[in-house]
């Protein structure tokens, strides 16, 4: 009877209820944090920007990290990844502006672009002019406010960078077949944050979403976030349970021999 009860009320260190809940947090957190890194490496890649044409949304050298997607899960708005040999063979970054059957124009009454004649309101984007007013030479991007308009192929998307005085992107290959556009199957993820430097999650741009097929849904990466920090946390609790039981009891045992 007495050894049960020393069990119970876990005095010899070992067994108890607490032990076996400090046990129970371990192993249960291991597994959350174990598989909300998995479950992200599945469904995620890291990608560092290579060039300024994203800003001021991303800079040269940030690390983000871009849901792997299927081209047919694309909507307007989305910051894409994309690979497309007639731009180049590297894959590069920028933001949906038009699906398929989309008329965009460049330039609206209010001087920015619409999309099947709804101004499009971007406060993501930087459409500051460049300061020498000269024609920008062949393979530069043109400036921003350049007239054109171009209906989109289906299954193809019209791209743009943020950076529109620094971005060659869908406007810069008008005169190609799909007038600049790429196949949807060129894109192979979406970013959904930023991790490097800073540490966010990408927004998608209210603007879109009264357009047919509205906007994106973000990802599961702020769910894998939940489930690796609160498995970690669950680790370090039932870890140190037993140190401090230990030396809450012993402080109790000194107690009592005291008042002996």
């Amino acid at each position: 009877m007495g050894g049960t009860q020393a069990i119970r009320s876990g005095k010899d260190g070992r067994g108890g209820l607490g032990n076996v809940l400090s046990g129970l947090a371990v192993a249960i957190g291991f597994a959350l944090f174990l598989g909300g890194f998995v479950w992200g490496a599945v469904l995620y890649q890291p990608y560092t920007v290579p060039t300024d044409s994203m800003m001021p949304t991303v800079r040269p050298g940030d690390r983000v990290l871009a849901q792997r997607i299927d081209g047919g899960e694309v909507r307007r708005g989305d910051v894409v990844i994309f690979t497309d040999s007639l731009w180049s063979d590297s894959p590069m970054v920028k933001r949906v502006v038009g699906i398929g059957g989309d008329t965009v124009k460049c330039c609206g009454a209010g001087g920015g672009l619409t999309v099947n004649g709804t101004p499009l309101d971007e406060p993501y984007a930087d459409t500051t002019r460049p300061d020498t007013g000269l024609a920008m030479p062949p393979g530069q991007a043109p400036p921003p406010g350049t007239p054109f308009e171009v209906t989109v192929p289906e299954g193809n998307l019209f791209l743009l960078g943020d950076r529109r005085a620094a971005s060659l992107d869908s406007r810069a290959h008008l005169q190609e077949a799909g007038q600049g556009t790429v196949p949807r199957s060129a894109v192979s993820a979406r970013v959904d944050a930023l991790a490097w430097p800073s540490v966010k999650m990408l927004e998608r741009p209210d603007t879109y979403a009264a357009l047919p097929g509205g906007i994106s849904r973000p990802g599961p990466l702020r769910l894998q976030l939940v489930a690796v920090v609160a498995g970690a946390a669950l680790v370090l609790l039932g870890a140190a349970y037993g140190p401090v039981a230990r030396v809450l009891g012993r402080g109790r045992r000194q107690e009592r021999a005291g008042v002996s």
